[in-house]
Formats: structure tokens, sequence, C-alpha cells
């Protein structure tokens, strides 16, 4: 039998596998994320998916699954904001428009390297300077590409969402599932 290891310590990431009743070890990467300069958002995550991936180890009978989210607007990748003054920059540049968010998975064996990723487009509604300031007091900025977490208070800015909206949280849950079921990994 198969054995799915986490290439992640995203608390997110393990809660949804968990919701989907996958049973998984964690063994988390220790690799740099570096986007190269003219990346797009989609070699950016497959790039950075890979990467993670080649920096753990994966034993016969075991499949890693490593990811990574970004989110872009107008084609610019915007990533985790480095303090409060790039955090209220990124919310007032998602305010009233919509932007994608872009996610990749590595699922590696140690026979193959399968790499896909997942676009959803969120809109936001308009913001006003108030609650941008509100939100970014809760903290829920940091550690989030593009300075908002859709699984928590970030969720009251979304007006709409067009794909998977666990892809946004961090990792396209039914896609991954189906990729791991072809690998032999199933859910219990």
């Amino acid at each position: 039998m198969k054995r799915l290891v986490l290439g992640s310590q995203s608390p997110r990431r393990k809660e949804l596998l968990e919701l989907a009743g996958f049973e998984f070890d964690v063994r988390p990467s220790n690799a740099e994320e570096v986007i190269e300069e003219g990346m797009s958002p989609e070699e950016a995550v497959l790039h950075l998916a890979r990467v993670k991936a080649e920096n753990v180890k994966v034993d016969e009978n075991e499949v890693l699954l490593t990811s990574d989210t970004v989110v872009a607007f107008n084609g610019e990748i915007l990533g985790k904001p480095k303090d409060d003054q790039e955090a209220r920059l990124y919310l007032r540049s998602l305010s009233g428009t919509t932007h994608e968010v872009y996610t990749g998975v590595c699922l590696k064996t140690n026979q193959s390297v399968d790499l896909f990723y997942v676009q959803t487009e969120v809109t936001f509604y308009a913001l006003s300077e108030e609650e941008i300031d509100a939100y970014i007091r809760t903290g829920e900025v940091w550690d989030k590409a593009g300075g908002y977490g859709i699984q928590g208070k970030g969720s009251l800015f979304v007006e709409e969402i067009n794909g998977d909206y666990y892809s946004v949280v961090g990792l396209p849950l039914s896609r991954v599932a189906r990729e791991l079921k072809k690998l032999g990994i199933f859910p219990e």
C-alpha cells in the first residue's frame, strides 16, 4: 500500500487533506521559495511546487505532495506582504476588482514527477480604508499570498469566486484526490 507524504508545514493544507479523509505523514520541505524574474504566475507555482518536492526524500511506496499558491493581479504576482504598507497596497489593489489565484501541485514518487496547477478567479467588493486597516490589525495578512486568507475574515471581502474555493485556501482538493487515485492513494 502506498503512503501519502505532505511536504508542507501549512496548517491549511494539512486540514484540507484531513477533511478529505487522507492519512498522511508530514515531512516539510526546507526549500528556499524564490520566484525568478519574469515568471508567469503559472510558471511560478509549478516551479515552487517542484523545488519543494526536490528537497524531500521519497521512499519506495510513498507519494509526496507539495504545493504553492500565489495571487496575481493584472499579471503581477502579489506575494506574502512584508509589512503593513505592502499589505495595505495589496488590499487596495484587490479592492473592487477580480484577481487570479494559482495553486501549483507536485506529486512525486521514486518513478515519476507530476505537476499541475489550478487557476481560480476571485472578485472583491470595494473595500474602505477602515476595512483594510481593521483587517491588517487581525494579523491574517501575514504568511498569506496576496495578503488575505479566504478561509478567515478575508472571506468578508469576497463578492464572487469562479473556480475551486479550496485552491484559493491552498490546495485544489478534488483535483488532488483524482490525481492521487491514479497513484494508488485513496481517502479513508
